[in-house]
Formats: C-alpha cells, sequence, structure tokens
C-alpha cells in the first residue's frame, strides 16, 4: 500500500506526528447544475467565464428601491452606498406542481428551498442519474445555506405565520426536502460557516462517501439577497465595493459585492463511478477544513491557518504543492484579505521554481459576484469546467497587481488572458479555497478525470431514437427546444449518446415525445418540426396515463415467417440480442449440423437451409427469444404473452413455463420429427412425439 510522509506539524526536530494515513478514495464529480448571475445553467457559465463577460447589475427594482436606501457616505445610519449586486431573474417563479407541492405551501417556501429543489433536479439529470433509481437508497445531501432574508421579509405579522412558515423557512428542511421528495436515505444536513459553507458541504459530503455512508451525495449552496438589511450591515462595515466589482487581486481592490444563486453537484466514488459507466467530470482528490482560532478580530483572516488546511489537503489527496497548475481562490477583492490569501497561497502552493511549472491563480467572484455561503461551490463548477474544456479563463478586472502582494519569487501569476490547458502527461490538478467571514476554512483539491478508455469498436446502429417527456406540452416544448439549441451549439455530440441519455437518464412523464433519426442533423430538423408544430417522419407524441404502465402483450408467429438474414442488423448492433442469439446457437450445436449463425447469416454467396422444417423452427425459436432478451433489458416486458405454432414454445418459455435449455431441445426435436414424416397426419404424429420429448425433458 501506498503511504505519504506527513508534514511535521510543531517544533523544529523535523519528526512526523503520528503514523502516515493510507491514501483515500478519490471521488467522482458525475453531475453538476447552477443557476448564477448571467448564467442560467453550465454552458451559459463558461461562455460568460471564456468571454469575459461581468455578470453585476444594479438592484432590481422587485428587490427593494435602491435610491431609497443609496448613500454614497459609508456611515450613513440605515444606508448602502453600493448601488450594485448579481441577481437571479424570475426568483419569484417556481413549478410547485412538478414536485408535488401545494400552491399555497409553495407561497411560504423560501425562495432558497424553490431554487434547490429545481437545480438539483438538474443536476442529477446532468449526471444521468434518474431519481427513480435514486429512490430508497444511500443518497446524501449536504447544503450551504445561511440567508434568512425571506422570512424576515414575508412575515411582516403574526397574522401572516401559516403552517408552513417552520417548514418552508427552517435551513436543516432546505436539505431535508430533497431527501424527503428524492427519497433518500442517507445523510441529510444543512451546513452554515459562511462564505465557506457550500465547500465545507462538499468536503462533508466526500468524508460521508468514503465511509460509505452514503453512495451517492447531493453537495452544493444556495444563497438569495431578498432584503437591504444585510447589504446595510456589510456597508456599514466597509465590505463592499464602491463601484460594486470584484476586483481580486488588483490594486484597486476596495471589497466584494453580494451575489446570488446556487450551484449543486453530484458525487459517487471513483471506483463506483468507474463501475457504473457514468461521465466523470474532475475528481475531488482531497478537501480539508480548519478555524482561524483567535485572531486580531473575529473576522480577522489568518494566514497560518489558511497555509495548513491547504497543506492538510494536499496532503489528503496525496499530491506534491508543486502538482498545482491553477489555483482558485477566494479572492474577494478585499484591501485585507487578498494579501493574506495570497501570501498563503505562495508559502504552500507557489514554493519551489519560478522558472518551472507556473500555477496561475483566478477568481470566479469577479465574473458573477460573490455568492456568500454558494460562493465555494460557485469555484469548484468553475475550476471543473476549466479541465472540461481544457482552458483557464482571464481573471476579470485585474489590471494592476496589489502593491501589498509580492508574487516575484514564486511560480504563481494571474490569468491575464484565456489560456490553454490541454491533457498531457503531467495530470491535471487544482486547488479551491473558501474562507467563511468568521474563521472557517476550506480547501479542495480538483483533478482532471482519467483519460476515458475506447469502448470496443461496435458497428453504429442504423437508427436512434429520442424519447423525451415532461409533465405538460408547455414544458415538452420547452424541453426540445433545449436539446434543438445544445445540438445546435455542439455539432460534435454523438447522436447515440444523446438519444441513450435522454432515455436512461432521465425521469418519464405523461407527456411524451419520440423520433428517430439516422444523424444529428436529421435530428435537429425533427425537433425544428416539433417545435414549430409542423409533422415530420419519425415523430409521434403522446399522453400517457399517469399511473400504472401500460399492459403489453407479446405475439410470437410460427413457421412462414422466417428469412435469410433476419434480424443481421440487431445482432451487428445490439449486444443483447447477440448474446440471446449466441447462447441459443451454443444450445443448439448438438442438433443442428449446420451452425444457428450460419443458417441465418450465411457469407455472402452460401446457401442457407432457413426453409428446412429442422432450421426453421430452432431458427425462429431462437431469433424471438432473442427479442424478447432485448426488450427485456430495455425495459419492455410483457403482462401476457400468444404464440402460434412453433411461437407457442417461444410464448410459454419466456413466461416461465420450462427453461431455454429444455426449449430448445424439445423445438429442435419437435422440427426433426416434421422434417421426417410425410405432411398428411404429420401434426398428430409430432402431436404425440411431442409429449414423449417433454416427458423425458
Amino acid at each position: 500500500m501506498r503511504t505519504r510522509r506527513r508534514h511535521p506539524q510543531s517544533g523544529t526536530d523535523g519528526e512526523t506526528a503520528g503514523p502516515p494515513r493510507p491514501p483515500v478514495d478519490p471521488i467522482a464529480i458525475v453531475g453538476m447544475a447552477c443557476r448564477f448571475p448571467g448564467a442560467s445553467d453550465l454552458e451559459a457559465l463558461w461562455r460568460l467565464l471564456r468571454d469575459g463577460v461581468d455578470a453585476i447589475t444594479e438592484v432590481p427594482a422587485n428587490r427593494w428601491d435602491v435610491d431609497a436606501f443609496y448613500d454614497p457616505d459609508p456611515s450613513a445610519p440605515g444606508k448602502m452606498y453600493t448601488r450594485w449586486g448579481g441577481f437571479l431573474d424570475r426568483v419569484d417563479e417556481f413549478d410547485a406542481r412538478f414536485f408535488k407541492i401545494s400552491p399555497r405551501e409553495a407561497d411560504d417556501m423560501d425562495p432558497q428551498q424553490r431554487l434547490l429543489l429545481e437545480v438539483t433536479w438538474e443536476a442529477i439529470e446532468h449526471a444521468g442519474l434518474p431519481p427513480a433509481q435514486l429512490a430508497s437508497g444511500a443518497g446524501g445531501v449536504f447544503i450551504g445555506i445561511g440567508s434568512t432574508d425571506y422570512l424576515q421579509r414575508g412575515v411582516l405579522s403574526r397574522a401572516a405565520i401559516s403552517p408552513f412558515t417552520a417548514i418552508g423557512n427552517a435551513h436543516s428542511i432546505a436539505a431535508n426536502r430533497l431527501s424527503y421528495i428524492l427519497d433518500l436515505r442517507g445523510p441529510s444536513l444543512a451546513v452554515d460557516t459562511a462564505c465557506s459553507s457550500s465547500l465545507v458541504a462538499v468536503h462533508l459530503a466526500c468524508q460521508s462517501l468514503r465511509r460509505r455512508e452514503c453512495d451517492v451525495a447531493l453537495a452544493g449552496g444556495v444563497n438569495m439577497i431578498l432584503s437591504p438589511d444585510t447589504t446595510i450591515a456589510f456597508s456599514r462595515a466597509r465590505m463592499m465595493a464602491k463601484d460594486g466589482r470584484c476586483k481580486s487581486f488588483d490594486a484597486a481592490a476596495d471589497g466584494y459585492v453580494r451575489a446570488e444563486g446556487c450551484g449543486i453537484a453530484v458525487l459517487k466514488r471513483l471506483a463506483d463511478a468507474l463501475r457504473d459507466g457514468d461521465h466523470v467530470i474532475a475528481v475531488v482528490r482531497g478537501s480539508a477544513v480548519n478555524h482561524d482560532g483567535r485572531t486580531s478580530g473575529m473576522t480577522a483572516p489568518n494566514g497560518l491557518a489558511q497555509q495548513a488546511v491547504m497543506r492538510a489537503a494536499l496532503e489528503d489527496a496525496g499530491v506534491s504543492p508543486s502538482d498545482g497548475a491553477y489555483g482558485e481562490a477566494h479572492g474577494t477583492g478585499t484591501a485585507l484579505g487578498d494579501p493574506i490569501e495570497v501570501e498563503a497561497i505562495c508559502a504552500v502552493l507557489g514554493a519551489g521554481d519560478p522558472h518551472a511549472c507556473s500555477c496561475l491563480l483566478g477568481s470566479v467572484k469577479a465574473n458573477v459576484g460573490h455568492l456568500e455561503v454558494a460562493s465555494g461551490i460557485a469555484g469548484l463548477i468553475k475550476v471543473a469546467l476549466c479541465l472540461q474544456h481544457d482552458a483557464i479563463p482571464a481573471q476579470l478586472h485585474f489590471k494592476q497587481l496589489n502593491p501589498k502582494i509580492s508574487l516575484a519569487s514564486s511560480r504563481l501569476s494571474i490569468a491575464t488572458e484565456l489560456r490553454s490547458w490541454p491533457r498531457n502527461r503531467r495530470r491535471r490538478i487544482a486547488g479551491l479555497n473558501s474562507f467563511g467571514f468568521g474563521g472557517t476554512n476550506a480547501h479542495v483539491v480538483l483533478e482532471e478525470a482519467p483519460q476515458a478508455v475506447p469502448a470496443a469498436s461496435e458497428p453504429e446502429r442504423p437508427r436512434h431514437l429520442l424519447c423525451l417527456s415532461a409533465k405538460s406540452e408547455a414544458a415538452l416544448k420547452r424541453l426540445a427546444e433545449r436539446y434543438r439549441r445544445r445540438i445546435a451549439e455542439q455539432p460534435s455530440l454523438r447522436l447515440a449518446d444523446v438519444c441513450y441519455s435522454a432515455a436512461t437518464g432521465r425521469a418519464h412523464f405523461s407527456y411524451r415525445l419520440a423520433m428517430a433519426a439516422n444523424s444529428l442533423p436529421q435530428l435537429q430538423e425533427s425537433l425544428d418540426c416539433f417545435v414549430e408544430g409542423r409533422k415530420a417522419v419519425g415523430l409521434v407524441t403522446r399522453r400517457t396515463p399517469q399511473k400504472g404502465r401500460p399492459k403489453i402483450a407479446f405475439l410470437f408467429t410460427g413457421q412462414g415467417a422466417q428469412r435469410t438474414g433476419m434480424g443481421r442488423v440487431l445482432y451487428e448492433t445490439q449486444p443483447t440480442f447477440r448474446a440471446a442469439l449466441n447462447r441459443c446457437a451454443q444450445l443448439l450445436r448438438p442438433h443442428l449440423t449446420t451452425p444457428l449463425i450460419q443458417v441465418l447469416y450465411p457469407a455472402q454467396g452460401d446457401p442457407s437451409p432457413i426453409d428446412d422444417t429442422q432450421y426453421t423452427q430452432t431458427a425462429l425459436f431462437a431469433l424471438e427469444y432473442s427479442l424478447a432478451e432485448m426488450l427485456a433489458a430495455w425495459g419492455v416486458r410483457p403482462g401476457a404473452v400468444l404464440g402460434h405454432s412453433v411461437g407457442e414454445f417461444v410464448a410459454a418459455c419466456v413466461a416461465g413455463v420450462f427453461s431455454l435449455e429444455d426449449g430448445l431441445s424439445l423445438v429442435a426435436a419437435r422440427a426433426r420429427l416434421m422434417q421426417a414424416l410425410p405432411r398428411t397426419g404429420a401434426m398428430a404424429a409430432v402431436r404425440a412425439s411431442e409429449q414423449k420429448v417433454a416427458a423425458a425433458l
């Protein structure tokens, strides 16, 4: 087993403190979702970062009257000296019916809870994990949340308190409601360590996964700005930037700008994710949490504690400080905080030859603002996207290095332009800081996802089926529009991947759409037709019953339906069908002179005895049985089975009347008898012989 040397803790003798710890299980990020200022999803967030977009705006009128509260004098009582913030659109909108929540209860729910429900649902869809697959399982929920704006704003009098007020605004319920709606049985908890809350939540989720308390974890945070009170308080503390911009690391840094949003990451143990065939976005190699202890003031940062948490996370990850190529800093843009943090980063990540492998620094706060309790998950999602897109965005609002920050003797530099960050022989590793203003520090070490091993080459299906569903006709049209836009923006997508993920990675609802296509352009055309209300070949819409599965019956045909080459495309492209047919061929070897596969799919120019009765019946049985196995693997199972002639035997086998081995033996014997007997009176003789063969089996 690999071991690692611990860092000296105290004293000057260089002794290690305690025995070396074994390496921890790496944790895979298999899904993400976000709603951040200027970015309603992951694709929009990456465009915003890549293009250097500033998402900060003036305070919207639906939050508060900015003119009534604004005063450029920081000491003005009851006022704020900033007019800016990072805000989400339409936070008053919520599809309560989708989550089976009554409109009355939804009114009393903190919008933070509503937003968490929506973003979490999007995250598990992004992970390709249908909610039904998670239900009743060991799923954990770890949510950073701290704001009480909605309760302060909404309950103006005791008469306004309803039966839903308590659970609608309790922070514990923000996490517990997710577990309840998704029927998750693992740990479920809310975390409040101020600005480090959501990254502490990620740390706790990783620890829970490693302890096997849960098998899937939802970790993240949410923040909403619905009341002016906290902004007034922070203005009185001189924490806000006058121009409403987080100028991280810059000489002009004078504070930060408040922002709101939500981010969720879906986590699994890496070994489990690889086993399950999940798409791994990035890997959490290690993490650590600590506290500043006593400093010069409750909110004053402690550089030595920041160094300690970074070293602890690196040790947990089993990586060297020099391995890091990118550092996502807390980087609020405060005059006190930035120099202390960068000095700590220099001491841990920046040591070594300044001309060796460089390490870039950045902070997402410059683009979207400081999301406070949700800022850590915003940084994590940014780093994961950098790894996914092989690039590091330029640091917005950075013009001149803060004179209190020195990078001259380190390998650190600020990302001043969009930099390529491709895979190479050296694994790509990044560190991520998140510090609470009460002193709780968190650091996470992220690594690129393992290189995907190319799957064995399989012939491509000639056509694919895209299946989409929603809870209303309007929602289905919006979903189709999102797919249409995604395909247009990402022409490198594989048709097979898009259709497979839609069919197996989402919940299925009553309003359904299915369309067959042999290429992405054809799929795009069918989506265009549906969204625009036009008909298209291969496009079907239907509303299914709300409850229960549709009743399905299988009818298996008898002799006369055979032909050479039947099922060839399925045999070449469908692993389940091929495996079932190969198994039948193996079991039939003692009974057939010519192997079954050669009978069905002879080489070009070779004759086939497919029309000889002894081959016809065994071939039909094997083909029909294999079709049933393939459909069962797709989730299509019959409630009743019927058959004609040899199809009766397939129906009986599928129904479990006898085994596949016995069924094939019976049909092979039946076929030999029918082949040998004259047509006149043949069936009577065959029936008698069938009874003898069946008795022998």
